[in-house]
């Protein structure tokens, strides 16, 4: 009985001894065949692993240690760990800094992969280096340098010319080369030297150095055989152009001195590829592990067009090409060719896509509609959910003045109508030829913005379908599309830096007076204390009747005793001023007598006295107007009226950038950031448009000049960081309507928010009403 009880307390506990004594039994046995050894530093990892013939070692454990021998047979002695210390060197002066470059590229090395260097004439040099300049500048990010031996006073707009003063060609093409490894050999990969009478399709000539390492020594073009085969081997016509490596360049380098004077040629492209030859051992290619080199020339009279000529479809280059028009017009075919392979790649990513969704664990699903379009957005709360507007083809069923209908017209008019015909020509793709679908109407519409993608619509249409057999049934399909906001244009801008100084135009009229102390007092924070790179300049406009009590009884002596008092503040510190008496104190007038005062490359900020601004716009402004490419007009934060705004409160210094303090006024361009040479080149334009109407420089603003007669970029954008204090001001009856419009709807809308001016309407008809 005892036994029985003995083994009924025994047996659940059974198994965990069992185990406990097959383990002892078995990390016994490990330790009498295992035998290791810790000097393993100088074995290799097979030794390790399998240990050495002959012996009987047998698998190590990476973990294990253990004793063993040396190679001497004796036993080694224990390891024990020491301290190294650390001994500081010794240095002879203070500390060196440690200089850390601007940007990562220029650390690392990181070079730019394309420099083309463009050999023009004083004859072409504002016609055909123009063209080259246009069909190929844009693409290369500015990387472009026209050469030439002597030019005109006066070089084309956006374009950089460097002039050696000598018009033979072989000394101007030493001299190209020699200032291309001066200056430009430690930032480039590759350089394309090419002459201003030849074409080049700049995404084909992109997609070449692409594809070629950095340090090939490779000297690439239309190769031919020198003149009396005086030098074994090929060189490159300079006609069809040709591209040349860093390495190649930096290895002539040293013998660019030998080649001018031992080498004889009328030819530059010849004198080149000699000393290339000569000294670096490398001839021209026209072809490198399968890349082509590919060339056209062009005959007199061609109908390129018409042309089913393979080699002139891939050509890389065209050559001669005889005017500016024949350039723009090979630059608007290649485009097109290249465009369409463009379109042929995106519906081959499109089609791998969709089968590489088949085989997904969500299947379609995973594939984002449309194809290539960011995802729909994805509200975190209720708050963000994005609103759908219900349309049919003649109302609107979400009205802006929140009317519950309202008749589409205008572009929603022309929306609708669009989609509709999309959807249609769709539907007809996917059905035909069993079915054709006709007669298109819309049920029901439905339609959202989403900011992350585009407009997103859903449409019910009806149909009148037609088998093939002539059968018709009115059917109804519902269709998704989407009107994406991807397709927008990347255009490469120019490099601009911080450091540039801005000129501060104010002008000033009597009236004015008084809010320009309150912006002195401004500038005396915001500029002259924090030393911002930027120069105040007072334009005080004089009426006649004023001009002639200024030494008696001057409209400015406040602001002007001001501006003296600030510059004795501030040593440093230089206002200057310019009077000017005129009886039509219009902005482009003022600019006009501003612009001959200062040099061409002066950037300029026309401000207001009631603009308010500080060093974070400054640099905007610096970096946003580019010379020769594009100005800029800010659109400011409009303060409201402190009386409607803050009933019965004191208003704040400085408010806050809320719907209830103000709003980004559209409709003024008061504040513009621009450089002096682009006023001047539009203003240059307009002397036509002035004959027939004389009074254009009193009813234009500077927007609408830029906008008309300049040809640049005019940027407008949301700017946080300037904004305008309240002030009641009228709008100049003598410019034009649109001009005169945009004053008095900014006028209006700075008084208040709507909620506001309705709360001031409510209470005055509860006051009226009592």
């Amino acid at each position: 009985m005892r036994i029985s009880m003995l083994v009924s307390l025994i047996r659940p506990s059974g198994p965990i001894i069992v185990g406990i004594s097959l383990g002892f039994t078995l990390s016994l046995l490990s330790v009498t065949w295992v035998d290791e050894s810790c000097d393993s530093d100088w074995m290799g990892a097979d030794e390790m692993l399998i240990g050495q013939p002959g012996s009987l070692k047998g698998a190590r454990k990476p973990s294990s240690i253990s004793s063993g021998t040396n190679d001497n047979g004796n036993a080694e002695e224990d390891f024990e760990p020491r301290i190294v210390p650390y001994n500081k060197p010794a240095q002879d002066g203070p500390p060196k800094k440690v200089f850390r470059a601007k940007y990562a590229s220029t650390e690392l090395g990181i070079r730019e992969r394309l420099f083309v260097a463009v050999f023009t004439s004083k004859t072409t040099l504002n016609t055909l280096a123009v063209a080259v300049n246009r069909t190929l500048n844009h693409h290369l990010d500015g990387h472009l340098v026209f050469f030439t031996g002597t030019r005109n006073r006066k070089i084309p707009n956006g374009m950089s010319v460097v002039a050696h003063g000598d018009d033979r060609p072989v000394p101007n093409m030493f001299q190209s080369v020699r200032y291309l490894l001066d200056h430009h050999i430690a930032e480039f990969d590759w350089f394309y030297f090419v002459q201003d009478d030849t074409y080049t399709q700049p995404q084909r000539l992109k997609r070449l150095v692409s594809h070629l390492s950095m340090d090939l020594q490779l000297y690439m073009g239309h190769s031919g055989e020198f003149i009396g085969a005086e030098t074994q081997g090929r060189y490159c016509y300079g006609g069809p152009g040709f591209l040349l490596s860093r390495a190649l360049l930096l290895k002539l380098q040293p013998f660019l001195e030998h080649c001018r004077t031992d080498i004889i040629s009328v030819r530059p492209d010849e004198w080149l590829g000699r000393c290339i030859i000569d000294y670096a051992g490398v001839n021209c290619v026209e072809e490198y592990e399968g890349v082509n080199y590919n060339y056209f020339r062009m005959e007199n009279n061609m109908d390129f067009l018409r042309m089913e000529n393979d080699r002139f479809q891939k050509a890389l280059t065209v050559h001669p090409v005889s005017s500016a028009d024949l350039m723009y017009r090979l630059h608007k075919h290649f485009t097109e060719i290249e465009l369409q392979r463009t379109y042929e790649e995106i519906e081959k990513l499109q089609s791998e896509i969709k089968n590489v969704s088949e085989v997904a664990a969500d299947g379609n699903k995973s594939a984002l509609w449309p194809i290539g379009i960011t995802p729909p957005f994805e509200p975190k709360n209720r708050f963000e959910v994005l609103r759908w507007d219900y349309f049919t083809e003649e109302n609107l069923f979400s009205c802006l003045d929140d009317a519950p209908k309202c008749t589409i017209n205008g572009a929603d008019r022309v929306d609708v109508i669009d989609v509709i015909k999309v959807a249609a020509e769709e539907l007809n793709k996917k059905y035909n030829p069993f079915v054709q679908l006709s007669e298109p109407h819309l049920v029901n519409g439905y339609r959202r913005l989403d900011h992350t993608r585009g407009m997103e619509y859903t449409l019910d249409l009806q149909f009148q379908a037609t088998t093939e057999s002539g059968h018709q049934k009115s059917i109804t399909r519902r269709v998704h599309l989407v009107r994406p906001l991807s397709q927008v244009e990347i255009i490469p801008m120019p490099y601009v830096t911080e450091a540039t100084r801005i000129n501060i135009l104010l002008p000033i009229s009597s009236y004015e007076s008084h809010a320009a102390l309150r912006f002195l007092d401004h500038c005396s924070t915001n500029l002259f204390e924090t030393s911002e790179n930027a120069v105040l300049n007072f334009l005080f406009t004089y009426e006649p009747a004023e001009a002639q009590k200024v030494s008696t009884n001057d409209v400015f002596k406040e602001v002007k005793a001001k501006i003296t008092a600030v510059e004795s503040r501030y040593p440093n510190v230089k206002v200057s001023w310019i009077s000017i008496k005129t009886e039509s104190p219009g902005v482009l007038r003022i600019l006009d007598i501003v612009s001959r005062k200062h040099p061409v490359e002066t950037l300029f900020l026309l401000a207001t006295v009631d603009t308010v601004f500080n060093s974070e716009f400054l640099n905007r402004c610096r970096m946003n107007a580019i010379n020769g490419w594009q100005v800029f007009f800010p659109i400011h934060f409009q303060e409201f009226d402190p009386i409607v705004a803050y009933p019965d409160q004191t208003p704040p210094s400085s408010p806050d950038l809320l719907r209830e303090a103000g709003h980004f006024d559209r409709y003024t361009f008061e504040e513009a950031c621009f450089y002096n040479s682009d006023y001047m080149s539009a203003r240059t334009r307009m002397p036509g448009d002035l004959q027939e109407n004389e009074e254009l420089l009193e009813s234009l603003d500077l927007y609408d000049v830029f906008v008309q007669y300049s040809g640049l970029h005019v940027f407008r954008a949301v700017e946080p960081a300037l904004r305008q204090a309240y002030r009641n001001r009228t709008c100049d009856p003598r410019l034009s309507e649109d001009v005169f419009h945009r004053c008095l709807q900014s006028t209006l809308e700075s008084h208040g928010s709507r909620s506001q001016l309705a709360m001031l309407i409510f209470e005055q008809e509860q006051g009226n009403s009592t």
